[in-house]
């Protein structure tokens, strides 16, 4: 009866999406829920080092490979494990366990992002090219008139209104892509949350569209349709496109990826350029020679 009662419990906690989906983190390392971090590291070298995709020959290397990476993922971190345990011991909590798992993911994303954008504008104002740009620009708006304003203020006060100058031309004037984007304080989880009803409503009307027009109707392909084709066909996010340069952007999307003659050349040309780049790579001789004299006993961590 008891086992009756718990089973159904125990599949519940495990959710599909979440930290190692329907696999128990714990079961897939072969490492019990009070376990040492020490413990389950050796685990999991051991189970990296077994099933490596250079080694281990299986159909399913790289997904068992994933998954053992993933769990040590979330094992090895303290909070990312204290939260997993929760789920675990509190499965009927459902909303509560999703609520944990993307605060911790697209908070700390915003944040992240806000960092390495401030790095880049400190970046551009300790280049002298961008820092002498910054300046001609200030000049022609008429901002880098602070001589007048001096007064009896110090010399410290004086470069601190200079470099707040010079750092809000730069944001007003560089074009910054990518990783090193502005974030957006919609970026947040609970803005994301409130605002999924009009995401919802926008991908309906959009996918509509695109089913009336290209589907229906047959109409060729314009350039943001192009764009978001040669995306999808090479699993790039819009911050990974927009990092991409202009003339990078323009040969993707004028190949017409979109077409599988077309994309399978063009994987096959990645294929040997990166072929060809590798045979001249010492590094990439040397991990290729290693992994294939070194059997999975041949390495001991433990």
């Amino acid at each position: 009866m008891v086992v009756l009662i718990l089973l159904p419990v125990n599949v519940q906690s495990l959710m599909e999406g979440l930290y190692c989906g329907t696999q128990n983190c714990y079961d897939v390392l072969g490492v019990k829920q009070s376990d040492s971090k020490a413990v389950i590291a050796r685990a999991y070298r051991r189970l990296a080092r077994k099933y490596h995709p250079d080694i281990y020959k299986g159909k399913d290397a790289e997904e068992k490979f994933q998954l053992i990476a993933k769990a040590y993922e979330v094992l090895k971190d303290d909070e990312e494990r204290s939260n997993y345990d929760y789920m675990l011991d509190n499965p009927e909590l459902v909303y509560r366990h999703y609520y944990r798992y993307y605060r911790k993911r697209v908070s700390p994303k915003y944040f992240a992002g806000l960092n390495r954008y401030n790095d880049a504008i400190r970046y551009a104002l300790r280049d002298q090219r961008y820092r002498n740009q910054a300046i001609d620009l200030a000049k022609s708006k008429g901002l880098w008139d602070v001589s007048k304003k001096k007064g009896k203020r110090s010399k410290e006060e004086i470069r601190a209104e200079e470099e707040q100058i010079l750092r809000s031309v730069l944001e007003e004037s560089l074009d910054i892509r990518g990783g090193y984007r502005k974030p957006s304080v919609f970026d947040v989880l609970f803005f994301q949350l409130c605002l999924t009803p009009i995401y919802l409503f926008n991908y309906l009307r959009w996918y509509s569209r695109w089913i009336w027009k290209f589907t229906i109707n047959k109409q060729p392909y314009g350039p943001e349709e192009q764009i978001y084709l040669t995306r999808k066909k090479l699993k790039l996010s819009a911050t990974q496109w927009d990092a991409l340069s202009s003339d990078k952007q323009l040969n993707l999307t004028s190949r017409e990826l979109w077409i599988e003659e077309n994309f399978k050349a063009f994987s096959t040309e990645m294929e040997e350029e990166m072929r060809v780049k590798n045979a001249s790579n010492n590094k990439y001789k040397m991990y290729r020679r290693y992994m294939k004299n070194h059997k999975p006993s041949a390495m001991q961590f433990d």
